[in-house]
């Protein structure tokens, strides 16, 4: 045994390595070519949205199965899926004789690189240390020791940013494994006790357990943050069970591959192909029919009692073997760990409830959804902060004009992505103020400049390009891309209109649709976006020969121009102010009005502004 240790100091060096070539996206470009080596395309989509979290490839209906089926989990990387891809280690290092303590150093090692694999970003960070958390909470140590660990581990990542707790990400992880800590021991030991203890029982008892408890924990809060409920997902995470952890494994194993020049990853993708295929499958079964995903209004008092509803019969069931035996005096010993760790809780989850760090100053927090058009100029800069979700800015502005002011006057200290719609100074200038002095989870573009690439790269932020068809969400805000075509973004673009190349985006929150058109004029992009309530008029109002017939087919109750006062372009024309009155469309505008805010409930929107 002693000359296996060593290796576990060379292990956790490889993974410092590892992370520092992560921060340059080196590691994860390899990855993510090596994940659609020799497969169909929605199962190398989904390939890469269990191993790397990089969901924006998977179509709309399979992402939308997974929603509803209570599986969307596995295509984002979290505390629980980390724990999961270190459950299927565990009896394959016990095989070689290792020890328990042993087999923990090497999965805890495991989870160091599979860390900067995935790309190293903030949210991958906090599902390592909570799938870490996860390991140790299922298979070693005291159970009091455990849940101190978690409280620590929760005031030292909100100590070095208060902005996680305001990031549903975080809070899920953060009650998937309280939910472990209090009940996946209690349900390991039923199930072994009823069904044996074979090998491959025992690590499907261990799956089970894990799965049943994350899943009852974080059932409250998808409820209060996201006002729906899977009934089917339980039932479709058990049923999924078999095929998560090889997939997982199956993908970080081609991933690791990938990073070997010549090494042939098709046949490990071929195999990964049928579970991801299986799984998807069981999304489409439990997730399509009406009766799968109900709509719930749960308060915040609401959530707080099914917790403590959950809480109260976790240690109840605590004080009991499976056989009946009671264990009162580890229970009274044990109960001031518990006590605490309530307490920890019901802290966090008010703090969020009023709105946290990163929240909103001044007008409080968001109630539902907050799209601010901010004031830059001549430039936009179009601020969207879903509730409970982390805040998403498209475009950046022209330099100095006042980005970062503006962000922080919201009350926004971090940002989950940033989206640069097209590669001029109006939109995204401003980017360079960002990179280094906020967090900025993801960089997200058409066609880009290496300086902007560069900037993002030295401060850790990871990028991808997106096209018409990517999908992007942030807590119940979707963002679709309609426009360009892929196949328009892969040629050279030297002397072709860069409005041309603009992202166009359809936000939906609810029944609540926005078009941001960015610069991408009406008359070169046909677009059919269906109804809409409000639309971003592209070009900060230039004239559009296709404006009235885009007026025709989204009705927009209300418009928004993003202009500069008294600028040289004439913006908005004549022309185009004439359109939208001809079609009844009330205008706001940042030159006139100043910074415009839409306040975005269920049946309401509010709108505000500085004129």
């Amino acid at each position: 045994m002693a000359a296996r240790r060593p290796l576990l100091p060379l292990l956790l060096a490889a993974a410092a390595v590892l992370l520092a070539l992560a921060h340059n996206g080196e590691i994860r470009e390899r990855a993510e070519a090596a994940l659609g080596q020799g497969m169909q395309p929605r199962e190398a989509a989904l390939a890469r949205g269990f191993v790397l979290g990089q969901d924006e490839g998977v179509d709309a209906l399979t992402r939308e199965d997974f929603r509803r089926s209570g599986l969307a989990h596995l295509l984002a990387v979290s505390g629980q899926n980390v724990a999961l891809l270190a459950l299927l280690a565990m009896p394959l290092l016990a095989a070689l004789g290792m020890p328990l303590r042993t087999r923990l150093l090497w999965v805890l090692g495991l989870i160091a690189i599979y860390v900067p694999l995935a790309g190293a970003g903030p949210s991958i960070l906090r599902a390592g240390i909570m799938g870490g958390l996860s390991v140790l909470a299922m298979l070693a140590g005291r159970r009091a020791s455990r849940f101190y660990a978690l409280a620590v581990a929760a005031v030292v990542l909100l100590a070095v940013e208060p902005g996680f707790a305001a990031d549903v990400g975080w809070q899920l992880s953060f009650a998937a494994v309280l939910g472990i800590l209090l009940l996946a021991t209690r349900l390991r030991e039923a199930f072994v006790a009823t069904f044996g203890a074979g090998g491959a029982r025992r690590t499907l008892a261990e799956g089970a357990a894990l799965t049943i408890a994350a899943t009852l924990a974080t059932a409250p809060l998808i409820a209060f943050h996201f006002e729906a409920f899977s009934t089917t997902t339980l039932f479709a995470n058990l049923l999924a069970l078999p095929a998560v952890a090889p997939a997982m494994w199956l993908g970080m194993l081609a991933a690791g591959a990938g990073q070997v020049p010549g090494v042939p990853v098709e046949a490990l993708n071929a195999v990964n192909s049928l579970l991801l295929a299986y799984i998807a499958q069981v999304a489409a079964w439990c997730g399509r029919p009406q009766w799968a995903y109900l709509d719930v209004h749960l308060s915040l008092v609401g959530m707080l009692a099914a917790y403590a509803t959950i809480a109260a019969a976790a240690l109840l069931a605590i004080r009991f073997r499976p056989g009946g035996r009671a264990l009162s005096r580890i229970a009274v010993k044990n109960s001031t760990a518990y006590g605490a760790l309530a307490a920890t809780l019901l802290v966090v989850f008010a703090f969020v409830a009023s709105g946290g760090a990163g929240g909103s100053s001044g007008s409080g927090p968001p109630r539902g959804l907050r799209v601010t058009v901010l004031d830059v100029g001549q430039g936009d800069a179009i601020l969207l902060q879903p509730r409970g979700a982390p805040a998403v800015l498209i475009d950046a502005g022209p330099p100095g004009a006042g980005l970062l002011t503006g962000l922080r006057a919201a009350g926004v200290e971090r940002l989950g992505a940033l989206i640069l719609t097209h590669d001029q100074s109006d939109h995204a200038g401003g980017a360079h103020e960002l990179f280094g002095v906020i967090p900025v989870g993801r960089l997200l573009y058409g066609v880009l400049g290496r300086a902007n690439l560069a900037e993002a790269a030295a401060a850790g932020t990871p990028g991808r390009r997106l096209a018409a068809g990517s999908v992007l969400s942030s807590g119940r805000l979707r963002l679709d891309v309609l426009w360009p075509p892929r196949d328009l973004l892969a040629g050279p673009h030297a002397g072709e209109d860069p409005n041309v190349l603009a992202l166009v985006l359809r936000a939906r929150w609810r029944g609540f649709t926005m078009l941001l058109t960015a610069d991408a004029e009406a008359e070169a992009t046909p677009l059919d976006p269906g109804p809409i309530d409000v639309l971003k008029i592209a070009h900060h109002g230039s004239d559009d020969a296709g404006l009235a017939t885009l007026l025709d087919r989204t009705r927009p109750r209300l418009a928004v121009i993003s202009v500069g006062a008294g600028n040289s372009f004439g913006h908005p024309t004549p022309g185009t102010l004439a359109t939208l009155a001809a079609g009844g469309v009330p205008v706001l505008r940042t030159d006139r009005d100043g910074e415009v805010r839409l306040e975005v409930t269920t049946g309401s929107i509010t709108v505000d502004s500085q004129g």
